[in-house]
């Protein structure tokens, strides 16, 4: 069963450990970041479920970073903390794509069911709306979109992070191409990665654990003393 990864971005230490406790309490899987700037490099390097967005931040405001996310993603709930009778906050940040806000002081409880209604939503939203087939590189029953970089293994969504996603992109790229290390680092990594070409083994167990799902037949293998393929099972 996926488990949702929460992004909290709220500046006020007290509030931001109750929400990740709370949330994680929950089974949510939960990022606290406590700066705007710091938010949007971590909301551009991981896949989130959803966002709870302080209004008031250093670095950036919520709602400057609530209008960068919308450049380019539509979809991943926001949702905005806002001070008590701040109704310009409310405003901006609904006219710029929040889903929904909480006022301050919050009741968990309030959070906790709002979260919940958003995803139930977003559920909903993306059973009606499927993803197109044609925007996909497929092989055997995975799919990936380059452009929105989701990956389906069937019908299950598999959440990886960037490097884990150009890896399988590469590999599904070369699909039934035995591929060497030195290969897969200088592709995935690039030219100027000063490291140990262990580092592939680590990240193909990664995509490997992520990817494995019930009677279903492993897609990347070990090619001993080469490398590794993406191929279907014989």
């Amino acid at each position: 069963m996926k488990v949702e990864a929460i992004l909290v971005v709220e500046d006020e230490d007290k509030i931001a450990r109750l929400l990740e406790l709370e949330l994680e309490y929950e089974g949510y899987k939960v990022t606290k970041v406590m700066d705007g700037l710091e938010a949007f490099e971590a909301y551009k390097k991981s896949k989130w479920d959803l966002i709870l967005l302080d209004v008031m931040l250093p670095g950036i405001s919520g709602i400057e970073l609530l209008r960068r996310i919308r450049l380019n993603d539509k979809n991943t709930p926001v949702l905005l903390l806002t001070a008590k009778g701040s109704v310009e906050d409310k405003v901006a940040g609904l006219d710029y794509g929040a889903n929904d806000y909480i006022t301050k002081p919050f009741q968990i409880e309030e959070v906790l069911a709002r979260v919940r209604a958003a995803l139930r939503v977003k559920a909903a939203e993306q059973a009606q709306n499927p993803p197109q087939d044609e925007n996909f590189m497929t092989f055997a029953d995975l799919k990936i979109n380059p452009k929105t970089r989701e990956v389906f293994r069937g019908e299950e969504a598999i959440d990886l992070t960037p490097r884990e996603f150009d890896l399988l992109v590469y590999l599904m790229t070369n699909n039934r191409q035995v591929l060497n290390r030195d290969q897969i680092l200088e592709a995935v990594w690039g030219y100027d990665f000063f490291g140990d070409t262990n580092v592939v083994d680590v990240y193909i167990r990664y995509v490997r654990k992520k990817m494995e799902q019930p009677n279903k037949p492993a897609l990347i293998h070990t090619v001993r003393g080469v490398g590794y393929v993406l191929k279907e099972a014989k």
